[in-house]
């Protein structure tokens, strides 16, 4: 009888809970920053309002991520930007994005090295990159970009069913399993 109650009293403990990790990016897109907020389980954040704030903590404005966990935000000012938004249950995604990277963007020069003459890089049938217009380039880019988020969301939800930590908790699992059935064993030999 023992034995049963035991049994019941292990069936009945909590589980733990399967966690997912917040995950954030932010990238260039035209004259724009592009980002991307969600968890590593796939579920993305939406309708969330993303508060942007400069290197002292002044907020330079907002954005709200989209169906698919998306927001854009034009930067007013080439400083790095850090992007801030809640995702409740004590989820925080916080995301920043460099100076250089911002006014780039903006179009601003970044006296850090003098500029080298640039050489243009051939593309697929002899096209060159200096060749193309900006709106062909920000069309390729947006191209690139749609093509793109599926696979990310793909990659982080395969990170988060096969990391070491859920390996290594199957494994405990069983061993915890072997380790039952042995002491239930030892208990029947030593009642009978």
């Amino acid at each position: 009888m023992r034995q049963l109650a035991l049994i019941l009293a292990l069936c009945a403990a909590p589980l733990p809970a399967l966690a997912h990790k917040v995950i954030a990016g932010v990238f260039a897109s035209g004259d724009a920053i592009e980002g991307e907020i969600g968890f590593s389980n796939g579920t993305m954040a939406t309708d969330t309002e993303v508060f942007v704030t400069d290197p002292n903590g002044v907020e330079l404005g907002r954005a709200t991520t989209d169906a698919d966990g998306f927001f854009i935000y034009i930067p007013t000012a080439p400083v790095a930007h850090t992007f801030f938004a809640d995702l409740g249950a004590g989820h925080v995604a916080e995301v920043t994005m460099p100076a250089d990277d911002v006014a780039k963007i903006m179009g601003v020069a970044v006296q850090s090295t003098p500029a080298a003459s640039p050489t243009p890089t051939p593309a697929s049938e002899g096209v060159t990159v200096a060749s193309l217009s900006d709106e062909e380039r920000q069309a390729i880019a947006a191209a690139v970009r749609d093509e793109i988020r599926p696979l990310r969301r793909e990659i982080a939800a395969y990170r988060e069913h096969n990391d070491l930590q859920s390996i290594l908790g199957g494994i405990g699992y069983i061993i915890g399993l072997f380790g039952l059935g042995f002491y239930l064993a030892a208990r029947r030999k030593l009642a009978g």
